[in-house]
């Protein structure tokens, strides 16, 4: 089979799950070849072999870390022309959309964002993609050159498939762009504990109806519970609620849990842009008129000061 390129995003050597879902993937259309970058790089390797990487590229340079992607998009075209892969398979975060496009006009190709799906045909990768809102499902593939898709995060469940992983150091020579902006500090984020908002199996969301920024904890408590991130709303950040971070929605981070909980949130078309493609919906609401319940799989019509903490109270019981 062809080869497929997927660009792993690690930290330290700890592989993030949507890159093991790309490893899923990309096993559909050809044999994943994962290019792990940076420090830790080699590290990757026994995490990669059992999600399916049949060849693990690695490199390691003080650049990747002191410079923005730049020198990342020379690696991943310095692997394009080792590899020849049918396709290269990239995470939708804000970077990863970053280097997939500035990789897709240095090699001449077409590109697809935010794919939620992938098959093989004759033609090439076909992607399924969730359009207008969610509105819509297209699918489109890659007519010129190598087929560079980003995939957004839980498109796919991360599947063990032991493979032989392989481990190559990737030649890499450094364009002059690669040293054009560098990292000049860095400020850790506070860590909540809770997982990353776009890459949760379920995620809460609060908003207008839960009146301010103290009864957030009654959000946080049910996401607890669930082990789950926590969203809000627009127009719960706009009023200084919760972390701008924490917005789902079109102007916010776009999620696609397994679990979509939504308290207090009428549903305007923002804020379903940004969760439409949740796999189940449910949504709180004293309003039964409220446009989000044309959307949810389960509904409930209350209060959610009465509502949810029940619920984290019998979630605690029944995991208790």
């Amino acid at each position: 089979m062809a080869e497929v390129l997927v660009y792993v995003d690690h930290v330290g050597g700890v592989v993030r799950k949507p890159a093991l879902e790309l490893l899923t993937l990309a096993r559909r259309i050809g044999d994943p070849v994962a290019v792990a970058l940076g420090e830790g790089a080699a590290d990757t390797a026994g995490t990669l072999a059992e999600h399916g990487a049949v060849k693990i590229l690695t490199h390691d340079a003080a650049e990747y870390a002191e410079y923005l992607v730049v020198p990342k998009v020379d690696a991943l075209q310095a692997a394009v022309e080792q590899v020849s892969p049918a396709a290269v398979l990239v995470s939708s975060s804000a970077e990863g959309k970053e280097i997939a496009a500035r990789l897709a006009l240095r090699i001449g190709s077409g590109i697809i964002t935010d794919a939620v799906d992938l098959q093989a045909s004759d033609e090439g990768p076909v992607a399924t993609q969730s359009v207008f809102a969610a509105s819509y499902t297209t699918t489109s593939r890659v007519t010129k050159g190598i087929p560079v898709i980003t995939v957004k995060p839980n498109s796919a469940a991360v599947e063990q498939a032991p493979a032989a992983g392989a481990v190559e150091t990737l030649n890499v020579t450094f364009s002059e762009q690669a040293t054009g902006t560098k990292i000049t500090s860095r400020t850790p984020r506070e860590s909540t504990g809770r997982p990353e908002l776009t890459e949760a199996a379920i995620v809460v969301s609060g908003g207008r109806g839960v009146g301010g920024a103290e009864n957030f904890a009654l959000i946080e408590a049910l996401a607890d519970s669930l082990g789950a991130a926590v969203g809000a709303s627009r127009a719960a950040v706009d009023a200084g609620w919760y972390p701008h971070t924490q917005q789902v929605g079109q102007t916010g981070k776009t999620v696609s849990p397994q679990l979509y909980i939504a308290a207090g949130i009428s549903g305007a078309i923002q804020h379903r842009a940004g969760m439409q493609t949740s796999k189940t919906i449910v949504a709180i609401n004293k309003d039964p008129e409220a446009p989000i319940f044309d959307l949810v799989d389960y509904g409930v019509v209350g209060d959610l000061f009465e509502v949810v903490p029940q619920l984290t109270e019998e979630i605690k019981a029944r995991k208790g």
